[in-house]
C-alpha cells in the first residue's frame, strides 16, 4: 500500500516523506471491479476518492434519458464524484468501470482526520483539488470555445489512450457531440492524415 500512496503523491506532483507516505497508505482501501461495475449510484453519497492503479472508469448522468459522459480516468488518475465527495451530499451523477479495474479507495472520514492530523497529507489534498479544478476549467473552456473537431483532436492529442480503450458512443457524450458528429469528425481529421 505505501507504493501506491506514493503513487498518488506523485500522480498530483506533491512528493511526501516517508511518515506521511505511511499514514495515507494506513487508511487505503484496494477494490477489484469487473468491466460494467457500478462504483456509485445515482443519489449515493460519495464516501470515496479513488487512485486507478490499472483500468479504465468513467463517471455519467443521465440527461433527458441519454447517458452523458464527464470524466474518464485512466491508470495514475485520482478521482470522484466532486460535488458529492467534498459536499456530503447525493449525487447526480454515476461511477462505472469501462474495463475491469483495480482501485484503491480513499475513504472521506478517514481522510478528513489525517487532512487535520498531518500537515504534508492537508498539503497533498490540496494539490489533489486544485488538479482537478484545473483539469475542469480546461474542460469548460474546450466546451465554450473549441469546435466539436477542435475538442476531438484535443482528445487524441491529450489523451489517446481514451479514444483507443472507450467506446465511441461514451466519447461523443464525452465530447458533447452525436455519434454521428464525431463519425464525421473522425473522417475529417483521419481524412486529413493521409
Amino acid at each position: 500500500m505505501k507504493i501506491i500512496a506514493q503513487q498518488m503523491s506523485e500522480a498530483v506532483s506533491h512528493p511526501i516523506s516517508d511518515g506521511a507516505t505511511e499514514q495515507l497508505a494506513s487508511i487505503l482501501v484496494r477494490t477489484e471491479v469487473s468491466k460494467s461495475k457500478l462504483l456509485l449510484r445515482e443519489g449515493e453519497i460519495s464516501n470515496l476518492m479513488y487512485y486507478v492503479e490499472s483500468g479504465l472508469l468513467r463517471q455519467f448522468c443521465y440527461k433527458n434519458g441519454k447517458e452523458m459522459t464527464e470524466h474518464f480516468a485512466l491508470e495514475g488518475s485520482i478521482f470522484t464524484s466532486i460535488d458529492s465527495f467534498f459536499c456530503r451530499m447525493p449525487t447526480c451523477t454515476m461511477i462505472e468501470a469501462v474495463e475491469p479495474a483495480t482501485l484503491y479507495g480513499i475513504p472521506y472520514i478517514p481522510l478528513m482526520t489525517l487532512i487535520n492530523d498531518c500537515r504534508e497529507i492537508s498539503s497533498l489534498y490540496r494539490c489533489i483539488i486544485e488538479k482537478m479544478l484545473v483539469n475542469i476549467q480546461k474542460r469548460i473552456f474546450a466546451f465554450r470555445f473549441e469546435t466539436a473537431g477542435e475538442r476531438y483532436a484535443r482528445l487524441l492529442r491529450e489523451r489517446p489512450d481514451i479514444v483507443r480503450r472507450v467506446p465511441l458512443i461514451y466519447i461523443a457524450s464525452y465530447l458533447l457531440m452525436s455519434p454521428e458528429t464525431l463519425s464525421r469528425v473522425r473522417a475529417g481529421i483521419l481524412g486529413g492524415l493521409t
